[in-house]
C-alpha cells in the first residue's frame, strides 16, 4: 500500500534484539504520535537469529507506523543502516540504536539544529549542555577518547564524538551520502562524516542524553581495533577519490518500504544496497 511522504523516517539497525527492541519502537511512534508528526519506523533485521523479525512483525501489526525489512545474512550495522536510509520516504532521515541509549525525546535538539541550517546534525555523548547527562562506565569513555584522537588524525576534524548512534540529515542528503558509502560495520559513521565534510555540508554536533544500556553488542577493545584498521581504509578511500561518485544508486522517486511478511502491506520489494 503506497503512502504519502512521511515527515520523518526513522531507521532501526537490529541484530539480536528481540529483548531490546519492542521499548524502543513504541517510545518512538507515541512520541512522534503526541506531537501530531507522521513517520515511518524502519527497523532493519540484520541477519538476526533470534526473533527480531518475529517481534517488527508484531509492533508493525500494531502500528501502522512501523516497517521491517528482514536480511537474509549478517552483513554490519553500517550495512543495515544503509539498506534503511535508501528506502526512506522521510523529509528528515534519522537513525538511532535499538537500545534506546538516546531516548528519542532529543529528537527535539537535532531537529532544532536543522532548522538552523544544517544538513546533518549528530548526537554528541562529549559535548556538555543544559540539562544533558551522559551515564558511561570508565572504561568506555577511556577507549573512546583514544579512539576519537585517532580519527581526528585520519579522517574527521571538528567532532568530538563520531558515534554516537543517534544521527539525523536532511532526506536528499541521507540519500547523497549513504548511496556513496563503502564500509558496512562500525565505521560507517565516520565515513558519513567524512564525505559530508569532503562535499561542504553542514554539520551539528548536538549534546544529547545518553545512557549505557547492557546487552551491547560491541566489544569495545576488538572492535576498536577494527575500526582503527578502518580508518586507514577511509583515508585511502579519500586519497584515492572514491567519494567522488556514488557507489550506490541513490533513491529516485518515492519508493515503498514494505513489511515483506504482511500480506496486507504487500508492495515493491524494498531497494537493497
Amino acid at each position: 500500500m503506497a503512502l504519502g511522504r512521511p515527515d520523518v523516517s526513522v531507521i532501526i539497525p537490529a541484530y539480536n534484539e528481540e529483548k531490546r527492541l519492542a521499548p524502543t519502537v513504541r517510545d518512538a511512534v507515541e512520541y512522534f504520535r503526541g506531537r501530531a508528526r507522521s513517520v515511518e519506523i524502519i527497523v532493519v533485521d540484520d541477519g538476526s537469529r533470534d526473533r527480531t523479525s518475529d517481534l517488527t512483525h508484531h509492533l508493525g501489526a500494531e502500528m501502522r507506523e512501523v516497517r521491517l525489512i528482514r536480511l537474509a545474512a549478517n552483513a554490519g550495522k553500517g550495512y543495515a543502516v544503509r539498506t534503511g536510509v535508501v528506502n526512506a520516504r522521510g523529509r528528515l532521515v534519522m537513525f538511532m540504536d535499538a537500545d534506546g541509549a538516546t531516548p528519542i525525546a532529543e529528537f527535539e535538539r537535532l531537529e532544532t539544529a536543522i532548522d538552523a541550517g544544517a544538513a546533518v546534525a549528530i548526537g554528541s555523548r562529549v559535548l556538555h549542555g543544559q540539562g544533558v547527562r551522559v551515564r558511561a562506565r570508565f572504561y568506555r569513555r577511556l577507549i573512546g577518547r583514544s579512539f576519537h584522537a585517532l580519527v581526528r588524525a585520519l579522517t574527521v576534524r571538528g567532532i568530538a564524538d563520531t558515534q554516537c548512534g543517534f544521527k539525523m540529515f536532511r532526506g536528499e542528503v541521507a540519500h547523497d551520502l549513504f548511496s556513496r558509502m563503502r564500509m558496512t560495520g562500525f565505521s560507517f559513521d565516520v565515513e558519513v562524516l567524512v564525505m559530508a565534510q569532503l562535499r561542504g555540508i553542514r554539520v551539528a554536533e548536538v549534546p544529547v542524553n545518553w545512557t549505557h544500556q547492557p546487552g551491547s553488542r560491541v566489544n569495545l577493545v576488538r572492535d576498536s581495533l577494527h575500526m582503527a584498521y578502518d580508518l586507514l581504509v577511509i583515508r585511502t578511500h579519500v586519497l584515492r577519490g572514491d567519494y567522488d561518485a556514488p557507489h550506490v544508486a541513490p533513491l529516485s522517486g518515492v519508493a515503498v518500504v514494505v513489511d515483506p511478511i504482511d500480506d496486507e502491506r504487500e508492495g515493491p520489494e524494498p531497494a537493497l544496497p
